[in-house]
C-alpha cells in the first residue's frame, strides 16, 4: 500500500515538471519537438516610405548672393565760385543734364565793371609803354651823338623794363576778371541728374555757403558689397587676369524693362572688417533708364568661377547638427545609411556637396524619422506634386 502511494506521487510530480517544461518551451516559440517557430506577421516592421531624390553630376557656378548699395561713380555738390545773387535758374529739379549745360546764372554787373576797369587799366600801361619806347630810342640818338650822358640812357631803359612788368600784371587783372565774369555762369561739369534745388532767383551764393544742388551721374553706376573673406584669395586671383568676377543685379528690371545685366568687379577694399569678417568689393555695371539710385540697396549675384564635374542634390535632404551636414542615402539592401557631406556650394533649391556619388538614391522628405539600418521604400509623388529628386 505504501509503494502504490509512492507511485502515485512520483507520476504526479513528473506531470507536473512536464506541463511546466511545455510552457516553458512555448513561450520561447519552440515547438514541443524542439524545432523553431516562424515569426507571425505582425512582428515584421514594413519599410518606412519616403521621398528620394538622386544626385546628378553637373557643372556648378560658384556664386555670392548679397544686398549692394547703388553708388554714383560721380557725384559733385554744385557751389558758385565767387559770391552773387542769383539771376537766374535754368533747370528744374531731378532734370537729366549734359556736360556743360548751363544751370544757373549769377547777377554780374560787379565782375563786368572789373573787367572793364581792368582792359583801361592795360590800355594806359600799354600807352606809357610805347611812350617809354620812343623815349628810349630818342635817347640813344643823343647819346651817339654825344648829347647826353650814358646814365640818361640807363634810366629810360629802367623806367621801359617796369612798364613792360606793368603791362604783364594789367594783362593778368584782365584774365582774372574775366574769369571771375566767366564764373558767374554754373556749368555742368558731367552728365548726370539734378537732385534737389537749394536756392532760387534771388539767393544770394557764396563759395563757403549751401550747395546749390548735387549732380550725380547715373549711367553707369558702381555696385558698392561685402563679401566673406574667404573669397578674397579667388577675387584678388581672377581681378588680375584676363576675365574678372562679375557682379549683376538680380529680382528686378531696369525703368525700360531691360533686365540689368553684369558688370565686372573693379575695387576690392584694402582690409578686411574684423568685426564682420567680409571685404568689400565694387562692380561697375549699366543702369538703362536709370532705374538705380544712389544709396539704394539692390539684391545682387557675385559670379567667381565654375565647379566642373561636381554632384548636386537637393537642399532638403540636409541634416544640420551644429557644423556637421548630414544625409540619409539608400544603401543596396533597402536601409538608411546616415552619411556625413561637405557642402561646396548653394544653387538654389539644390546644392553641390561631396561625399555622395552621382547615382545614389538620397533621402528628401521625411528623413526626420528615420533611424540609421532602418528599411525604407520611395513614396510616389503625387500627382501635380513637385519632385524630390535634384533633377532639373
Amino acid at each position: 500500500m505504501k509503494t502504490k502511494k509512492l507511485l502515485t506521487l512520483f507520476v504526479l510530480l513528473g506531470l507536473v515538471m512536464a506541463a511546466g517544461l511545455w510552457f516553458f518551451r512555448a513561450s520561447l516559440g519552440l515547438s514541443s519537438s524542439g524545432s523553431h517557430q516562424a515569426p507571425s506577421a505582425a512582428t515584421v516592421k514594413p519599410p518606412q516610405g519616403v521621398g528620394m531624390g538622386v544626385a546628378q553630376q553637373r557643372d556648378v557656378p560658384v556664386m555670392v548672393d548679397a544686398m549692394a548699395v547703388v553708388e554714383a561713380l560721380n557725384s559733385v555738390d554744385i557751389r558758385p565760385q565767387t559770391t552773387g545773387v542769383v539771376q537766374r535758374v535754368a533747370v528744374r529739379e531731378g532734370q537729366v543734364v549734359r556736360k556743360g549745360e548751363v544751370l544757373f546764372v549769377l547777377e554780374d554787373r560787379t565782375e563786368r565793371a572789373n573787367l572793364d576797369k581792368a582792359r583801361a587799366q592795360l590800355a594806359r600801361d600799354r600807352a606809357t609803354l610805347h611812350d617809354l619806347e620812343r623815349q628810349l630810342k630818342r635817347s640813344q640818338d643823343l647819346l651817339a651823338k654825344q648829347v647826353i650822358a650814358q646814365s640818361a640812357l640807363d634810366t629810360v631803359q629802367t623806367q621801359l623794363d617796369a612798364q613792360q612788368a606793368a603791362v604783364q600784371g594789367s594783362e593778368a587783372a584782365v584774365r582774372a576778371s574775366d574769369i571771375a565774369l566767366t564764373d558767374t555762369v554754373l556749368r555742368a561739369p558731367l552728365t548726370g541728374r539734378l537732385g534737389a534745388l537749394h536756392v532760387t532767383v534771388g539767393s544770394l551764393v557764396q563759395p563757403t555757403g549751401v550747395v546749390m544742388v548735387t549732380l550725380n551721374q547715373m549711367e553707369p553706376v558702381a555696385l558698392s558689397l561685402a563679401v566673406p573673406e574667404r573669397y578674397l584669395a579667388g577675387l584678388q586671383t581672377l581681378l588680375s587676369g584676363p576675365k574678372p568676377p562679375s557682379v549683376s543685379v538680380v529680382g528686378m528690371a531696369a525703368a525700360s524693362g531691360v533686365t540689368l545685366p553684369a558688370g565686372p568687379v573693379t575695387f576690392i577694399d584694402n582690409a578686411v572688417d574684423a568685426a564682420t569678417g567680409t571685404v568689400r568689393i565694387k562692380a561697375t555695371v549699366p543702369n538703362p533708364g536709370q532705374g538705380m539710385l544712389p544709396g539704394q540697396s539692390v539684391p545682387v549675384r557675385l559670379s567667381l568661377r565654375i565647379l566642373k564635374d561636381v554632384v548636386v542634390i537637393a537642399q532638403a535632404a540636409i541634416i544640420q547638427r551644429g557644423q556637421e551636414r548630414q544625409i540619409y542615402v539608400m544603401a543596396q539592401d533597402g536601409t538608411a545609411q546616415l552619411r556625413s557631406i561637405k557642402v561646396l556650394q548653394p544653387l538654389g533649391d539644390l546644392v553641390a556637396v561631396e561625399g555622395v556619388q552621382a547615382g545614389e538614391r538620397v533621402v528628401v522628405e521625411g528623413k526626420q524619422n528615420l533611424r540609421p539600418g532602418q528599411a525604407i521604400k520611395d513614396l510616389p509623388t503625387a500627382p501635380g506634386a513637385p519632385a524630390s529628386g535634384a533633377s532639373r
